[in-house]
């Protein structure tokens, strides 16, 4: 008869990598979702900084239509994702303010280094009707 001595030791190590291997997978990919997640909110709000920059010049000489100041909205978005220590471009064209916010991520348990994740975010001035 052949005896099964150690067959057992053999199946946990396969079994306990592959367990670490789906924690590793759960726990990088969470903390991906989370930068992705972390990019999308600090894009959005460089957005809403820049758009809140208006000609007011423009808007006291009694234009009817809301104008944006683009070189202080450029500043403001990029002022914000400075604070927020984040990396990014803005474009202003058209009333409206664009930011795609760049976040990097290092993965900790599977072994592939680190990478950026990008979102990017629109923002344009609204105004109230009057009543």
């Amino acid at each position: 008869m052949k005896r099964d001595d150690g067959q057992v030791t053999a199946f946990v190590a396969v079994v306990a990598a592959a367990l670490l291997l789906c924690l590793g997978l759960v726990t990088d990919g969470g903390g991906l979702l989370s930068a992705r997640n972390q990019a999308a909110v600090l894009a959005q709000e460089a957005a809403r900084a820049g758009v809140q920059q208006l000609d007011w010049s423009a808007y006291r000489e009694g234009s009817d239509e809301v104008r944006l100041d683009a070189a202080a909205a450029s500043a403001a978005a990029h002022s914000f994702l400075n604070a927020a220590g984040a990396t990014g471009t803005v474009s202003v064209s058209d009333g409206s303010v664009t930011v795609t916010c760049t976040v990097p991520y290092s993965f900790t348990l599977v072994p592939m280094g680190s990478t950026t994740v990008d979102a990017t975010a629109t923002a344009s001035p609204h105004t109230q009707q009057t009543p």
